[in-house]
């Protein structure tokens, strides 16, 4: 008997605690989903937005090519280990 009321003594603090920590628990939870969540819209947004830029750079290297009749490469100072990167990101 002594060990039974020791155990629902130990449990009482936690069963009178539990409707206070319920509620805060969830708000951390649907805090923590919804970070997540934004987290990984803002790192779509910025691959997009890399990926736009990236397709333009490739765009004007074109032009030049087409409009001067050199590399590209040459006419923006770029590397020409920088091309592959830019081939490969327009398509």
């Amino acid at each position: 008997m002594l060990g039974s009321s020791l155990l629902l003594a130990a449990r009482l603090p936690r069963v009178a605690l539990r409707p206070v920590l319920q509620p805060a628990t969830r708000r951390f939870d649907r805090w923590s989903v919804q970070a997540q969540q934004q987290a990984r819209r803002n790192a779509m947004i910025a691959s997009t937005v890399l990926a736009q830029r990236r397709a333009e750079h490739v765009e004007v290297e074109e032009f030049l090519a087409a409009r001067f009749g050199r590399a590209a490469e040459d006419t923006l100072g770029l590397p020409p280990a920088a091309a592959p990167f830019a081939e490969a990101a327009h398509g």
